[in-house]
């Protein structure tokens, strides 16, 4: 597995490639490609870095784990490829949305036009074992990605950070009120959504934050 990451990304987790913790993480996932069904491709890992440089980014959005059925992961938190039916957390996230701003449910779940516009799509463990729900926590990956969060809160501002359910607001807790704009909302999934993800206004609310400090407003 070559890490295979946009150049801005790059120049700002250096320092993490080279940390032990990493160099293990590099093994462990090769192995798990070598002998196991692993989602997403390869070389989709890295998704949501290719498509959002961090000079871009204006909204992060936090997921947990990569969709572990067949052909549903490709690199981006909650998104799935043309063509699959919506994962339920997903169906919720589009139905937020048209109760929010009033837009059609879309005719598939591929957010590449999010990432595309400035929509960091990004889960805290980048690969899964096919089935096998979290089978690749605790390997590294939460401390490669909390490093993301701490170093595109600190280097930038502005950002609207997406933090739904008690794993991403904890992951998400360090973040500055002052530099950037925190949106809480229990899970989208069918567990929890009711408790108030939907009714949550996140996606207006983001538009009318980025809006107000003078960046082009998202696309939902």
């Amino acid at each position: 597995m070559d890490v295979k990451i946009e150049n801005s990304w790059k120049g700002l987790l250096n320092e993490e490639f080279s940390k032990p913790y990493f160099k293990q993480l590099v093994n462990f996932v090769k192995q798990e490609y070598q002998n196991q069904t692993v989602f997403p491709k390869g070389p989709e890992i890295f998704n949501a870095f290719w498509h959002c440089p961090v000079d871009q980014v204006k909204v992060v959005i936090l997921g947990q784990d990569p969709y572990h059925g067949p052909g549903q992961a490709h690199g981006l938190s909650f998104s799935v490829r043309e063509g699959v039916p919506f994962p339920p957390s997903l169906l919720n996230i589009f139905k937020e949305i048209n109760r929010d701003i009033g837009k059609p449910m879309p005719s598939n779940g591929d957010l590449t036009p999010w990432a595309d516009q400035g929509v960091l799509l990004l889960n805290a463990t980048l690969t899964v074992r096919a089935h096998q729900a979290g089978s690749h926590q605790q390997k590294g990956w939460e401390e490669f990605t909390d490093s993301v969060i701490h170093r595109l809160a600190l280097e930038r501002e502005n950002i609207v950070f997406m933090l739904w359910g008690s794993y991403a607001q904890k992951k998400g807790a360090f973040i500055s009120d002052e530099k950037h704009l925190k949106l809480l909302a229990p899970h989208p999934s069918p567990l929890s959504a009711h408790r108030g993800f939907l009714g949550c206004g996140h996606f207006s609310k983001a538009n009318s934050y980025l809006k107000s400090k003078g960046i082009e407003e998202i696309k939902w």
